[in-house]
This record gives C-alpha cells, structure tokens and sequence, in this order.
C-alpha cells in the first residue's frame, strides 16, 4: 500500500500546531491535514479539563505524560543535574500547565522585529493575542479580545493566599500600586489578581487542543495520528520536504510508516524536540551530525542553540491547620471527589481554580538597585532601563504546598512564587542518537551568572517580606529555606501569626546572603518555559529559521513553536505559543492562497 498523501503534516500536535491546523481547516476544509503526535488524546479527560488536577499533571503524573531530557551536571548547581521534559499529549505544555495568563512586554516583541523579522513586532502580535481570547477578567481595554477561543477569567475559586497577598500589599506596598489589569503588555510593578486560561462559566481549562483543535475534528481532512514519533522529515534530491517517518510508540523497534505532504511540513514538537527532528533529518551543525553519522541536507549551526528558559524559586509558608488548600486535590484520594462533584455541578470552587490567585510583575526602584549590587546595575542599565515595560520577575502567591519535601505538603502551605523573567543564562539541545525514543542531551547554563543569582536572593527576600505580613502566615517549613547561620535574624520556623504591617524588615548578614545563594544553588530549577532552539534570526547569528518560519537551506519546511522565539520574554510561555500559532496560520494560508483566516 502506498503511504498517504496530506497536504500539510504537523510533527508535532503540541498548543501551536493546534492553533495553526484549525484556523487553516476553518478557512479551508479541502486541505488534508494530519498531525503526528508523540501523546495521547485528552479530550474530556478530567486531569486536562478539570483546572484543579493540574497539581496531579506536577505532583503524580500519568505515566508517558512527560518525555524527560536530563541535563548536564551544572557546576553552578553544585552539580546537580535537572531534569528537562516536554508534555507528551494532543495540545502539549497548555493541556497540562498552571494556566497563568501572563502577556509579555511589547517591547519583547519589537526586540524580534529589530532583528529583521518583519511582522513580528507588538503592533503586529497584539492584534492577534486579541484574536484568541475571550476576555472574561474585568474591562476589555485596547489590548483584550471577546471573541476568541480560549477563555480568561479568573478562576471560580480563588485561594486565601492570593487574597491575603494583596491586602497586604495594599498596605505594604514599597512604592507600587494595585492594578484591575497587570496584563495589558505594559503594566509593572503594580499588584494584581492574576487571570487564568479558565472559562468562568464552565470552570474548564481553557487550552488550544479543546478550544481550537477538537471543534474541528468533524472536517473528515483533519487527521490525528497520537501515540506516533516523528523520527525525521524526509527530502527529495531538491532539498524539498516531502513528508515524515514516524513511528507508533508501542512498536518502538518495529516498522517505520510514512506520511507524504504535498505542500507542505511544519515542526511544532516543542524547543526541544522540534530541533531534534531537524538534526536527525540532516539539519544541524556538523560536528552534530558527523558525530551520528547522519548525511547532511543543510548545515545550520544554530540548530538545538540559544536554549533559554526562566528560572524558578519556590518558598512554602505554613498555613491555619484548618485552611483548604490546592495540595489537597494531590494528596488525598478521599477528598478530591467532593470538590469534583462540585465542579460538576456548578462549575465551580476548588477543582475549578490553580491556586495562583495574585502576583506582580516588578522592576526595581534606586532602593532595590542598590542592593541588587554593582553587577545587576550593569544589567540594568544596559538591558532593562531602555524600557519601561520588562519586570526583573514575576512574584506572585501558590495557594497550595510546592516544595522539595513531601511531609510539608500534609500540612496547609501557601508558596510564595518568584520567576526571573530575563535571565543570562543560554544552553543548547542536541540529540544523542539517531533513535527518536533516545532522550537528547541538555546543557543549561542555569546560574552561571551573577546577575541572576542576585536577582533571586533579591526576589527571595522581597516575598519573604510580603509573605510575613500575609493574614495567613504561620512561618515558614523550614526544610524548604535557607539554612541560615545560627543565631541570624533571618531564622525560620513556626509563628503564631504575621507581623505588623509597619514591622521592620529582615536584615541579611553578608553570611544570611551566601545561604540564600546556597539555597538557590541546592534546589532553583527552571520554569518549564523552554523557547529559542529554532531561532528566528539571521542566518549569519545562528539563525534557523527566517521571519516566514522556513527553515534556511531547505524548502517546504517550516517551524511554528516556541522554539523560533529568538529572544526571551517577560512571561510565562503559553500566551506567546499562541500568538505565534495564530501569526504562524496567516503566514502559511498566504503561501498556499488560503483566504480568510
């Protein structure tokens, strides 16, 4: 039998892919589109629609759920190796994330343009962040959208943690203000209740795989292959993609099938999987390739380069004994259908909520960047006072127990979150072997600057200070802080309470900083926020992709997912993914003359 014939093949079924392959099916019903997918379905399953079993997806995973890359030992984390992973299911990293809508900063976007992608600025990608929301968290304003897809609300349950962060803030404050929208590309350092890719009226996630993809699923040209990986894209004599090999994860050593595109292949397996297929496919740098013995389509030194990510602290504070929190939905078998009974019937409270309820994006004032120290104000002066909309981190309230130590997470515990948006540090991917199930090989370069190691102990401190002042602080789970010198004002341990809102700050010793720092070595990791291994740069700056997503040297291949991200952005990753699923569409319909995307 000959193998079939699409018109465009998506390796990969990840949020982009998503995105791209319904809004090219709803302008055009005869394309044949198939997407290979290494996960599985999630269509009506209740750890990918309920909101609250995300902590599952984190805490106890379904087996297959993830696809793990260990990295390198780190020097800079006393050779601790992380552990890198990408979701494996229909609608990837948005079917089973936090679903914290966070837009980046509008200047992150024209960064892109300047680098000479064409249409890729703010005034070019707002519009479409406009295009798949539904805004359901307060006033529209110019920058939200009300008739789009994916739905943003704030939830229908809201923690005691994020409600105590910001009546404390309002009092505490340190120079900022509250805000009804810390969303709107532009707003800093101003406090907030953080929106969500929930529905209000259903309490669903609200994800591209349910919202974008399964609504057309009726158009018989749309096709799903799950539980399959890509192994390479295959070429004719003119460098022309032409289809796929992949192969069904049940028969991992067994036969290899075919998929032929007429038109066109698109990558949108993730930052990392994506630059895996494009080397095994002979795309790559040559040291890359020759090391496998795979022959050369196209020698792209950038393939697998310029690996970024944001790097995450956590710190657990204790909670009343007699407070509900979302660790709850993780741990305890016997409770968790309660609250899924709710959800079924009304749509709302614990299941229908992440548990982070309230944040800020924050810059530091003259006070901060002073002790930040010499080293971050070099940073900042030469990176982030060009703007005014790029936070150093995004700070914000867990209204559940995330930490190191399971026996902490019997006890109620709210997290203080803290995320540094831009840090230094760049790695690379590459893969290990010709054999698509083999994990690939990371190298992160996680703390290897100073600068970033400064701005979490900064970070630390600052929502330590917030979070003592919390209605609902009762010290601190010691095991998942810094182990402070004895006798040090910035012991942890139990309280009976917070204190005052006017109490005086901690003073860290030069010995409490170095512990901070230690902490941070011992247990930072990054924030599953991985992007820019297919870089949408000039080809002579390790570039692999151009501004219309082809892939340099080759034709009739392009990459559409967060690894063409060329330069980091101020925020978690899903939103982005999205925009550039939807810029992704309107480029590949004009190619192929699709009207009316």
């Amino acid at each position: 039998m000959n193998p079939p014939t699409y018109d465009i093949v998506f390796a990969g079924g990840g949020t982009t892919a998503c995105v791209v392959a319904a809004r090219l099916s709803a302008a055009d019903e005869t394309l044949r589109i198939l997407i290979v997918e290494n996960g599985g379905q999630v269509q009506g399953k209740p750890f990918h629609i309920q909101p609250g079993r995300y902590m599952n997806n984190m805490m106890a995973p379904e087996p297959g759920i993830f696809t793990k890359h260990e990295t390198s030992a780190i020097a800079h984390l006393n050779g601790r190796s992380l552990v890198a992973s990408n979701a494996n299911c229909i609608g990837g990293g948005g079917s089973i994330n936090g679903m914290m809508y966070t837009q980046a900063s509008a200047s992150d976007y024209d960064d892109w343009e300047k680098l000479g992608n064409s249409g890729w600025g703010s005034s070019d990608l707002i519009p479409l962040a406009k295009k798949h929301e539904t805004y359901q968290a307060g006033a529209l304003g110019p920058t939200h959208g009300s008739a789009g897809p994916l739905k943003v609300s704030y939830g229908a349950g809201e923690s005691h943690a994020g409600r105590d962060f910001l009546a404390a803030a309002a009092q505490y404050g340190r120079g900022r203000n509250l805000t009804d929208d810390a969303n709107n590309f532009a707003t800093c350092n101003a406090y907030a209740r953080w929106p969500k890719y929930i529905d209000a009226d259903t309490g669903h996630r609200s994800d591209a795989a349910h919202f974008y993809l399964h609504p057309r699923m009726q158009n018989p040209n749309l096709h799903i292959i799950d539980h399959a990986r890509v192994g390479r894209v295959l070429f004719n004599a003119d460098n022309r993609a032409v289809g796929v090999e992949y192969t069904r994860a049940q028969n991992q050593n067994q036969e290899i099938e075919i998929a032929h595109a007429a038109r066109l292949v698109v990558l949108s397996a993730g930052a990392f999987c994506s630059p895996a297929i494009l080397e095994r496919s002979g795309i790559g740098s040559k040291n890359i390739l020759e090391k496998h013995d795979i022959p050369f389509v196209s020698e792209l030194a950038g393939v697998g380069e310029n690996y970024q990510d944001h790097t995450l602290g956590l710190a657990p504070y204790c909670s009343p004994e007699d407070e509900v929190t979302l660790t709850t939905l993780a741990i305890d078998e016997k409770a968790a259908p309660a609250y899924e009974a709710e959800w079924l019937a009304t749509g709302k409270g614990l299941m229908a909520s992440n548990g982070i309820d309230a944040g800020i994006r924050i810059r530091p004032n003259a006070k901060d960047l002073e002790e930040l120290g010499p080293a971050f104000r070099k940073r900042w002066a030469e990176f982030f006072s060009q703007t005014t909309d790029k936070p150093i981190a995004w700070i914000g309230t867990y209204g559940c127990y995330f930490g190191n130590n399971l026996a902490a997470a019997l006890h109620p515990c709210f997290t203080m979150m803290y995320i540094t948006t831009y840090p230094l540090a760049v790695g690379n991917v590459h893969i290990q072997s010709r054999d698509p199930f083999k994990p690939l090989k990371v190298k992160s370069g996680i703390l290897k600057r100073d600068e970033d190691i400064t701005v979490l102990r900064w970070a630390y401190k600052w929502s330590r200070e917030l979070a003592r002042r919390m209605a609902g602080y009762r010290g601190e789970f010691f095991l998942d802080h810094p182990s402070f010198p004895e006798g040090s004002q910035a012991a942890c341990g139990a309280a009976s309470g917070p204190v005052g809102i006017s109490a005086p700050d901690i003073k860290y010793s030069k010995e409490d900083d170095d512990a901070i720092d230690a902490f941070h070595r011992a247990n930072v990791n990054m924030a599953w926020h991985a992007l820019g291994t297919c870089a949408m740069k000039p080809l002579d700056q390790y570039g692999v992709v151009d501004a219309r997503l082809n892939v340099y040297g080759v034709s009739n291949l392009k990459v559409a997912d967060m690894s063409v991200a060329p330069l980091n952005v101020g925020a978690n990753t899903y939103s982005t993914a999205v925009i550039i699923g939807e810029k992704a569409a309107l480029i590949i319909a004009e190619d192929l003359g699709v009207p009316r995307v």
